[in-house]
């Protein structure tokens, strides 16, 4: 099924100079393998393609069930430079949370148990 990252994680993000930094969670342990398989870096750098001039890295912190991305060149010069609105990147969590990834239908059929 196809669903909002909302769904099975949440996030948080902020600014590292001209970077965003965005730290993805899972909501349970069970939908960690599902963000590691579908929300790529690729994937990350394809849906802020209008804010992200430059490369995105990936790191996994599977102990956490979470991932890390950081996203070069996002922010206009950072936040004493830009200007932005949002030029320290806190709404980019929100933002990557938009995105829509395939997840089994078993894995969210026990999202009540």
């Amino acid at each position: 099924m196809r669903v909002p990252l909302a769904r099975i994680a949440h996030a948080r993000s902020g600014d590292k100079g001209d970077g965003s930094n965005i730290g993805l969670i899972a909501n349970h342990p069970r939908f960690f393998e599902v963000l590691v398989q579908e929300v790529t870096a690729e994937r990350v750098k394809a849906h802020f393609a209008r804010l992200c001039r430059g490369k995105v890295e990936r790191f996994e912190i599977p102990n956490l069930c979470a991932l890390n991305f950081l996203l070069h060149d996002a922010l206009g010069g950072g936040g004493t430079e830009s200007l932005k609105t949002d030029a320290q990147g806190k709404t980019h969590g929100t933002g990557l949370l938009r995105m829509e990834i395939d997840v089994p239908d078993a894995l969210l059929a026990g999202e009540l148990a």
